[in-house]
């Protein structure tokens, strides 16, 4: 029977089950043999992962070529501005290529918990956020955007993959699904 685990990762954590004796690892939260990661977050990014026993849905998720969409809050330094939200919406060129077109809009201030540790902020540069969803997973992809559009991230929450959403979820907490 294929099932899910919709995971909170915390900020800190490593998207994996092993790592060096002093490092946050999903091991720490998740003690369900048989279940892999269906994708990564970045150590210093929060919020959905999944994880599943079933080999071929962790490809589904996993695999760029299935157009899954990824939704993310993000926290950026500066005002963000339409010009900005354009350039995200048509697609960027990165380093590694030119990205895919994003849905992106701008976001009140979400009620979220507390990060451990707090972004740093500098008192005279204001903060934006923003939600910005996305159909591939390159290395650290949604930071690179933001900086290249002028806004550098300084907080980043996944909060869907797909039909899968975070929902009420606190960091550290995880539900098991049937898929």
């Amino acid at each position: 029977m294929s099932n899910i685990i919709l995971f909170n990762k915390p900020f800190g954590v490593l998207s994996q089950f092993t790592g060096e004796a002093d490092q946050l690892t999903l091991a720490s939260y998740i003690d369900k043999p048989g279940f892999y990661a269906a994708g990564r977050l970045d150590r210093d990014s929060e919020g959905l992962m999944l994880l599943t026993n079933d080999g071929k849905l962790q490809q589904k998720v996993s695999n760029p070529k299935y157009n899954k969409s990824k939704t993310y809050l993000v926290q950026l330094e500066g005002d963000a501005d339409e010009e900005a939200l354009s350039k995200l919406r048509e697609g960027l060129e990165l380093k590694d290529g030119m990205t895919r077109k994003a849905e992106a809009r701008l976001v009140s201030e979400p009620d979220l918990w507390p990060r451990t540790p707090p972004i740093r902020e500098r008192k005279n540069i204001p903060t934006s956020w923003i939600e910005l969803s996305i159909s591939e997973g390159r290395n650290r992809q949604v930071r690179r955007m933001t900086a290249a559009v002028g806004y550098p991230t300084l907080r980043l929450i996944r909060v869907s993959i797909d039909s899968w959403e975070l929902g009420d979820l606190l960091p550290g907490e995880w539900k098991l699904l049937q898929a």
